[in-house]
């Protein structure tokens, strides 16, 4: 088949998120000027780049996530691992603004180090990061998308030293978790390794 997403698949569930999956989860900790915490997971998340350590998160319209961040200029990604996959699940709900994350899926706050939102107790790693920018994407008829999207540079990187395994952050014993489509996700039990090929090795 092929369709055009301005006019409609015909499908009896959009196939989008499937078709761009896996997709990392950015578990998102920030705090409002008024000190209120929020957590959320955020399937359209990744790295935007290593040197600086750029990440970012995109929210469907303002949601606290996006708000607190432009707030206070910082925000916290955690990752997921799979034991805190169905905790996390819950911290995906539409509760009013005030209500805590934290409280309501039953999970500790952890002070970070360089930045005000704390990190989830035990997640296998965190990134702290400061916003560089905050960006509303257009459509081609130049309409605001809806969506707002956050890019922090990482200033602080926390890895649970029970995951560094010959120096290196082993992600199969962290469980990373990853979203697929509809109500679909993925924990890593199997990795392989592939070099980048080089012309002149060719």
């Amino acid at each position: 088949m092929f369709y055009e997403p301005s006019k409609g698949h015909g499908l009896p569930h959009d196939p989008s998120k499937a078709i761009v999956a896996p997709r990392p989860i950015g578990w998102i900790s920030s705090i409002g000027a008024d000190g209120k915490l929020n957590l959320a997971p955020y399937s359209f998340f990744n790295a935007l780049s290593s040197k600086p350590f750029l990440v970012w998160f995109s929210s469907g319209g303002e949601k606290d996530s996006s708000t607190f961040a432009a707030e206070s200029r910082e925000f916290v990604v955690n990752l997921v691992g799979r034991d805190l996959a169905e905790k996390m699940n819950r911290t995906a709900v539409d509760s009013p603004r005030g209500i805590s994350e934290f409280e309501y899926a039953g999970l500790e706050a952890v002070p970070s180090r360089l930045v005000k939102p704390p990190r989830v107790a035990g997640v296998p790693a965190a990134l702290e990061c400061k916003v560089t920018e905050i960006l509303l994407p257009k459509s081609l008829s130049g309409e605001d998308s809806g969506a707002v999207v956050v890019i922090g540079e990482v200033v602080g990187v926390y890895i649970d030293d029970d995951y560094l395994v010959d120096g290196m952050f082993d992600i199969v014993k962290a469980g990373n978790v990853s979203r697929l489509g509809y109500m679909e996700y993925a924990a890593i039990d199997h990795v392989f390794s592939m070099r980048r090929p080089r012309w002149e090795q060719d």
